[in-house]
């Protein structure tokens, strides 16, 4: 399998399927046959290199949760009624790994459709998101625990609600922003750096609804889970 890829007026980009120093000449005489070409670079990424940019994508993943669980646990640590701190971080990292995976799946998918390859831009685009819904569910978190403070009297949902609607226009307004410059690079940038713009804007539209949508829902719904667990509790004793 061939691919050429232009990368700037005279600059090409030929990808093929592993072949040998054999190969590899004959490719070169055969475009020697449309005109005088000059080597610029020649690479070879085996399956080895392959599975490590993957075991390093999954590393990085892990790692990065960990630490963000770690801290926004430290972060809300004053914040523990009616929902103890760890679990603030624990939905964040749902949600963030729901944005991870709605990216991977859809490269899955242009993987098997257009051949895009996974390569080191893909995993900084993965971390670039990861950080990305982290900020914005931080921002409505944040939030629902300035107004626990202030609205102690409120059910737990209701402060939750009240937070995401004085949120909502901020989050919208920080990732239409993000959104439009990178349109732009889409559609002016170059072809190296294609691929990596879309996971970003895939990435970022889907952390601004699981900002909105799921990390704040998953602490209510675990809010009321745990009280029906006490109340079942209180009634079998």
């Amino acid at each position: 399998m061939h691919k050429l890829e232009k990368i700037s007026d005279n600059t090409f980009r030929v990808q093929t399927d592993t072949i040998e120093q054999g190969g590899k000449n004959e490719v070169i005489r055969e475009l020697e046959k449309r005109g005088k070409i000059t080597e610029k670079s020649f690479e070879t990424v085996g399956p080895t290199i392959g599975q490590e940019t993957q075991a390093n994508a999954i590393k990085a993943v892990i790692v990065a949760s960990i630490a963000i669980t770690a801290y926004i646990a430290f972060a809300f640590r004053e914040v523990s009624n009616p929902v103890s701190s760890w679990k603030y971080g624990v939905s964040a990292i749902v949600a963030l790994l729901h944005d991870v995976l709605i990216v991977v799946g859809l490269f899955s998918i242009l993987g098997k459709i257009l051949n895009v390859e996974v390569d080191s831009l893909f995993i900084t685009a993965l971390l670039t998101i990861m950080g990305f819904s982290v900020h914005d569910t931080i921002v409505v978190f944040d939030r629902i625990r300035e107004n626990l403070r202030k609205n102690f009297n409120l059910k737990f949902e209701e402060v939750v609600n009240n937070s995401l609607l004085e949120t909502l226009n901020r989050s919208l307004n920080t990732s239409l922003t993000v959104v439009i410059v990178l349109l732009a690079l889409l559609l002016f940038g170059g072809e190296t750096t294609r691929w990596f713009i879309v996971a970003l804007l895939v990435g970022i539209v889907s952390g601004t609804y699981s900002s909105i949508f799921n990390a704040s829902q998953l602490l209510v719904v675990w809010n009321e889970w745990d009280k029906k667990k006490h109340k079942d509790l209180k009634l079998k004793t």
